[in-house]
């Protein structure tokens, strides 16, 4: 347990000042989210993975009912309209489901599509997709990456053009998570010509539109009770007033929106990494090699303890960036950096727990087998690593692209 779950950030010329991540209140929170976890959520993952998606009905009731899909946003569609340190315990819990794709698909829609209609979306369009997310009856998505364009989110090509009152959507977009269940769609498109930063907007698509062909489930390595798809849109008409917004300052806002996606993605590892290394100091003091239990070597106590501290270092850039958001700061630098941390720190510590496993490890019985498909693809979805250091060197001014 840890002796503290506050940050403390110095400011030039200025006191310091702290957030706190464990009041009563927040603690309470947590423990409401564990329970659901716990109780409803990692007794149905098997099942889940074998189905090739969670159901999606059960997971956002639950959810619902304690207010977790909520809990940052604005109370008039719902929400709690709690500051984000509140959303920390709850990423935190959520990141304790024994089969990541659950925790992907929920900060996906929790997370990721909602941040802009929220700062910038009319009340037609919050009152339409917001509080029917927060309520559980819809379950949202993001379309930004297409089969050409993930990365390098200015040069996808879907368009949305004007038909009077209307948009019409041509494009496909790929590597959607709950792409196969989602209700509605936060998508980027080129809704204009131009400079390509300045010519996309952010759309609120219904996914039961005439034209909208789920063209394939994605069969991935890992996170299968995940749904990931590749989406056909073909003469897609929606209202020009489902944008989000100014028309053409999508890009922006979906920067905006990584931000706390990179985030979340961030704060729902260390707790899962730390039962990763727990359950393998409790394997390793019943397993005996020569009479003696592996757990008794000094190599692997120093490693294990190695990994410890990386994980600390993944949960401490986190908080400052949990911090920022809350003062209202751009937080996209240390987001990047927790981001970053996070995918190169699992992929760490789960190699080096399975290996620790022995043959084990690789079986299908061992949830480490599971924590090591899984955990991969940190270091990939919602911004690879590469282009976290590109962010980066950018902020520090080295980057002069």
């Amino acid at each position: 347990m840890f002796l503290s779950r506050c940050v403390r950030r110095i400011h030039p010329g200025t006191s310091c000042r702290w957030v706190s991540f464990n009041t009563n209140e927040h603690e309470q929170l947590r423990e409401s989210v564990r329970k659901v976890v716990t109780n409803d959520i990692n007794p149905c993952i098997e099942e889940w993975e074998a189905k090739g998606r969670f159901d999606k009905k059960f997971v956002l009731k639950k959810l619902a009912e304690i207010g977790a899909l909520g809990i940052t946003k604005p109370t008039e569609y719902g929400g709690l309209g709690l500051d984000y340190s509140y959303n920390v315990p709850f990423l935190e819990e959520i990141g304790m489901c024994r089969g990541a794709g659950v925790v992907t698909g929920v900060t996906v829609h929790t997370d990721m599509c909602c941040p802009a209609l929220i700062r910038f979306g009319t009340e037609e369009l919050k009152q339409q997709f917001l509080a029917p997310s927060i309520s559980g009856e819809f379950l949202g998505c993001v379309g930004v990456s297409e089969p050409d364009a993930g990365s390098d989110v200015a040069s996808i090509r879907t368009t949305a053009k004007r038909d009077g009152d209307d948009l019409i959507i041509n494009g496909t977009k790929m590597w959607i998570t709950n792409g196969t269940q989602a209700d509605w769609m936060c998508m980027l498109a080129n809704t204009r010509e131009g400079k390509a930063h300045k010519n996309k907007s952010l759309i609120c698509v219904p996914m039961n539109l005439k034209g909208i062909t789920v063209a394939k489930k994605i069969q991935k390595i890992g996170q299968h009770c995940s749904d990931t798809a590749q989406i056909f849109f073909e003469n897609v008409r929606v209202p020009a007033s489902n944008i989000i917004g100014e028309e053409g300052q999508g890009f922006m806002y979906q920067m905006m929106q990584f931000q706390e996606e990179r985030l979340a993605a961030a704060l729902a590892i260390p707790n899962q990494l730390d039962k990763v290394i727990e359950e393998t100091a409790e394997y390793l003091a019943t397993r005996k090699v020569f009479k003696t239990p592996l757990l008794d070597k000094q190599y692997i106590q120093f490693k294990l303890a190695e990994l410890k501290t990386e994980v600390e270092a993944i949960r401490s850039i986190s908080y400052r960036g949990a911090q920022q958001i809350v003062e209202g700061e751009d937080a996209t630098m240390l987001a990047s950096m927790a981001k970053l941390k996070a995918g190169r720190v699992a992929r760490d510590v789960v190699d080096t727990c399975l290996q620790f496993h022995g043959g084990m490890g690789y079986t299908e019985e061992m949830w480490i087998s599971k924590a090591w498909r899984d955990c991969r693809l940190i270091s990939i979805a919602g911004g690879a690593d590469e282009i976290m250091l590109y962010i980066i060197s950018k902020y520090m001014g080295i980057c002069k692209d």
